[in-house]
């Protein structure tokens, strides 16, 4: 019997473990060819698999020509929320950018990359 409660206590722990805190629906957006001066919106969706609150404590865009939109409310646990990021497309040309997303239940931030081309009007 304390043989298949252990058994049974690291099953659970070891599934657990495989859960992850946070999910993403992506962390990839490729815009394709947009047109040069018309911003490009990209959105990306988190969800909290805990049973915590989780907050999103700060965003860093990798450049100035990115700009960032999500909620500053509590996700509550299963609950979901959309991050924006959106490129201003002023340059012509190749783009890769990235948004770093830090939260309560992360040390490291996960970084949302968007790809792209500007082509003139």
């Amino acid at each position: 019997m304390k043989l298949f409660a252990f058994l049974f206590s690291v099953l659970v722990f070891t599934a657990n473990d495989n859960i992850e805190e946070i999910s993403w629906n992506s962390t990839q957006f490729n815009f394709g060819e947009i047109q040069q001066n018309i911003p490009a919106n990209a959105s990306y969706e988190l969800t909290n698999n805990t049973e915590e609150l989780l907050f999103i404590k700060d965003i860093k865009v990798g450049c100035g020509c990115t700009t960032s939109d999500y909620s500053k409310e509590a996700i509550s646990p299963g609950e979901s929320t959309v991050i924006n990021a959106t490129y201003n497309a002023k340059k012509v040309g190749v783009f890769n950018k990235t948004v770093s997303v830090f939260t309560n239940l992360n040390e490291e931030p996960t970084v949302l990359h968007f790809t792209g081309e500007v082509i003139a009007n």
